[in-house]
């Protein structure tokens, strides 16, 4: 790993500049391309088209007859992340098209190998992830309008209608409301290293202010997402190939390697922000849980993943406030701890609301056998209590949940 930017010879150098993070825009793709050069046109034209493919059964077979272009003619980042973006939709429709009993074991070496250079480039796995559904796949309506739900549209989708549109640009939304504690971040450290604590002070006023907004947005999950849709038809195609019981083995990429590969599909926690929150506060996980975010940090484009490992090298906040003894400040920082918990309990709600629901919904119809063809009885049964990153969703989360109080400050220390 590359050195920490914070070392103490050298204070004050911390800045998010180095690592693809904008001031305006946080972790998300400032204006991604909507379209590829024309050479590339056979995969954009599929990727249009794909949830329409996909009920018609059709997609397999167009991925068969797509030529295996050379992707030597991508030269910008965010051409690059364009195509991350179809490919891996293509793949994802592809894996999942007959749903969870029609699995292939193959990925054709024409999507296969184009896929794999580009997500080398990019330092990405080939897989869909949050880099790609959420932070590189939007478009403002009207360019000049606001950063709002009816002025924001996405780039390409996935089968589920409106709620697909729904949960990628309301996660979208939680990462926007989040760039002004993602800007403090740097502020903070480069205050402990100068010992300005009414700096750091304020910076963490920044964040828990910045938590308070990512759980207001998390709040619109509710009136653009279908928990039926989400449950039943989406959920499939956002997971992946490993620790899936419905792909054990993985999946081989033709022309790549000979032996199958597993990913992990994608998830929340492939976000950086509460990795970069969390290492900041000196959260400590649980080894499993611990052991799965780790994992999910390859999943993200590499600066970000830089980021957050060059916050965990630094200085330990927690450490500083202790020393500190201020009232004002531990204050300052155990609100932010209050509302980092308040926002992941909000989210073991939203969890609950979208799939533990949903999933004992799922049971009784499958049980009865004039069962409704329905989304709900259409949902994968080998996925019931799982995220689509692999884990086992709920005990998962309240362990993380019970590891951020444990860094809070009671007063009685001071």
């Amino acid at each position: 790993m590359a050195s920490s930017p914070r070392d103490q010879h050298h204070p004050g150098p911390f800045s998010l500049n180095k690592y693809h993070v904008s001031e305006e825009y946080g972790f998300v793709l400032p204006a991604p391309l909507v379209d590829l050069p024309q050479y590339y046109q056979p995969w954009m034209q599929i990727a249009r088209q794909l949830t329409e493919l996909i009920d018609s059964h059709s997609l397999r077979s167009e991925v068969h007859k797509m030529p295996q272009l050379d992707t030597c003619y991508l030269q910008t980042h965010k051409e690059l992340r364009l195509a991350h973006l179809a490919l891996s939709l293509l793949t994802m429709g592809y894996v999942w098209q007959e749903g969870e009993e029609g699995t292939v074991k193959v990925l054709p070496q024409n999507l296969a190998v184009p896929y794999w250079e580009v997500s080398q480039r990019l330092g990405l796995p080939p897989i869909l992830t949050h880099a790609d559904g959420v932070l590189a796949n939007w478009r403002k309506t009207n360019p000049e309008g606001p950063f709002e739900m009816e002025n924001l549209e996405l780039i390409l989708t996935l089968p589920g209608g409106d709620s697909v549109r729904g949960f990628f640009l309301v996660t979208l939304l939680v990462e926007l409301a989040a760039v002004p504690g993602v800007k403090a971040i740097p502020r903070v450290i480069n205050s402990m290293l100068q010992q300005d604590k009414q700096t750091v002070q304020a910076g963490l006023n920044d964040i828990t202010q910045a938590l308070k907004s990512m759980t207001e947005a998390i709040r619109l999950m509710h009136a653009h997402v279908d928990p039926a849709v989400f449950y039943g038809i989406m959920r499939l195609y956002l997971s992946g190939w490993k620790d899936n019981p419905l792909m054990a083995e993985g999946l081989v990429y033709e022309g790549v390697h000979t032996e199958p590969l597993q990913y992990s599909g994608g998830s929340a926690a492939q976000s950086s922000l509460l990795h970069c929150f969390d290492e900041l506060l000196g959260v400590q996980h649980e080894p499993e849980s611990g052991a799965f975010l780790t994992r999910m940090r390859d999943y993200m484009p590499p600066m970000h993943k830089q980021l957050v490992q060059d916050i965990s090298s630094g200085p330990s906040l927690r450490q500083y406030v202790l020393d500190a003894a201020d009232p004002e400040l531990t204050q300052a920082f155990s609100s932010c701890v209050s509302q980092l918990l308040s926002l992941r309990s909000y989210h073991i709600n939203i969890v609950s609301r979208f799939i533990t629901i949903p999933a004992a919904r799922a049971r009784q119809l499958k049980n009865r056998s004039e069962g409704p063809a329905e989304a709900l009885s259409r949902a994968p049964v080998a996925l019931e209590e799982r995220g689509t990153g692999g884990s086992g969703i709920m005990n998962f989360l309240k362990s993380v949940r019970d590891r951020t109080k444990e860094v809070s400050i009671p007063p009685a220390t001071l």
